[in-house]
């Protein structure tokens, strides 16, 4: 039995307490709770029940936001550019090699509108015990001289990437490990990619925003299926 599906089934028995105090719905802005700690726990419990902390500077808010962005690997648009960019093999495309680096350098990329980063030490821990679990991964976009510069990380339940973040040094490096991404998720029959934000940039890309309700029809069904919680360092099949 997965660690997932074990917490999963405590939380049920009332075998382990909740991390959270009884949810309410979101509200407007999708808020559903602040405070807390990132537990390997409490982040299962939250990715579980449709919601996932904003940043890991305490008080921790807690949010599910509708209408909340998803991307069904099938429907990834990669442009004529992208394509390209693939095929000439100027980077190779590893998973699961450096996790925490790919975490620190998504943190020290700068964001606009963003004064710092939501990535924080006590974040980089719990997610990468998550990693160790391989309930986290990460897609990783290396140079011919071995320099990592692009990349993402996430986790999965069920049959879901729940999509973190992403960092490029090299224009279009992290599309391309989305790509990758995308194309591993296809084979590998995953149903879709929950992308969280709202944004031009992933809508351009083939994401699509959802209302909230359906988006935890999708997570239900999702949760149904068994776990993908194996390394991916030696490849996904």
């Amino acid at each position: 039995m997965s660690i997932f599906r074990q917490i999963m089934n405590e939380l049920v028995s009332g075998q382990r307490p909740s991390s959270f105090p009884k949810i309410p719905e979101p509200d407007e802005y999708g808020l559903v709770h602040v405070g807390g700690k990132l537990t390997v726990y409490s982040l299962v419990e939250a990715y579980a029940g449709g919601f996932f902390p904003w940043t890991g500077s305490e008080p921790i808010p807690w949010f599910s936001p509708d209408p909340r962005l998803v991307l069904f690997p099938g429907h990834f648009k990669a442009s004529r550019r992208l394509r390209r960019l693939a095929r000439q093999k100027k980077f190779v495309i590893r998973f699961d090699q450096n996790f925490r680096s790919v975490m620190e350098n998504c943190a020290a990329i700068p964001r606009k509108g963003q004064n710092g980063t939501w990535i924080t030490e006590n974040m980089m821990e719990s997610y990468g015990e998550l990693h160790d679990l391989h309930i986290a991964h990460s897609v990783e976009v290396y140079d011919q001289n071995e320099v990592l510069c692009g990349g993402l990380y996430g986790l999965t339940f069920g049959r879901a990437f729940f999509g973190e973040s992403m960092f490029s040094h090299v224009p279009g490096t992290s599309k391309l490990a989305l790509y990758a991404l995308c194309s591993v998720l296809v084979r590998e029959k995953f149903d879709f990619i929950d992308c969280q934000q709202v944004t031009a940039h992933l809508m351009r890309l083939g994401a699509i925003p959802l209302r909230r309700s359906g988006f935890m029809r999708l997570l239900k069904q999702t949760l149904s299926h068994d776990d993908y919680h194996k390394s991916w360092r030696e490849g996904l099949s």
